[in-house]
């Protein structure tokens, strides 16, 4: 039979890893739609686009980017980052958020951005230019 000390040993380090994936689990969600962000109440990714018809705004007292994005299923929210615009932003073709729903309006904690390939740009002006002219 195993010593006494060995199996509270293995008791606590089981509670231990138990307790570690159901924090971990509950802190990183993958990603969803607004909607199901909505449903869940977990941090969430979302990937969308900006609505560039509606204009970006900064609140420099507030430290407050804000700005309309679409998720993939067409859902339109707004997003918060406390934080300035990323540099490439209006660049991007696709934006990815990190963080909660809080009543109608995303609270993003990190915003990525997917911008265009310089080197697809490249390509593609290459192909161009080499496609006969009088076809």
């Amino acid at each position: 039979m195993m010593k006494r000390k060995t199996l509270v040993g293995l008791i606590a380090m089981a509670g231990f890893f138990c307790l570690l994936l159901f924090s971990f689990e509950s802190q990183v969600g993958g990603y969803m739609s607004f909607a199901q962000a909505v449903e869940s109440q977990a941090r969430a990714h979302v990937i969308g686009d900006w609505v560039a018809r509606d204009e970006t705004r900064y609140d420099p007292a507030q430290n407050l980017f804000s700005f309309f994005m679409r998720d993939e299923e067409g859902a339109v929210r707004q997003v918060h980052y406390y934080d300035v615009k990323p540099a490439t932003f209006e660049d991007a073709e696709q934006v990815v958020v990190q963080g909660r729903i809080e009543g109608d309006i995303f609270v993003a904690e990190d915003i990525l951005i997917k911008c265009p390939s310089k080197y697809n740009d490249a390509r593609a002006l290459q192909g161009e230019a080499e496609t006969p002219s009088h076809l």
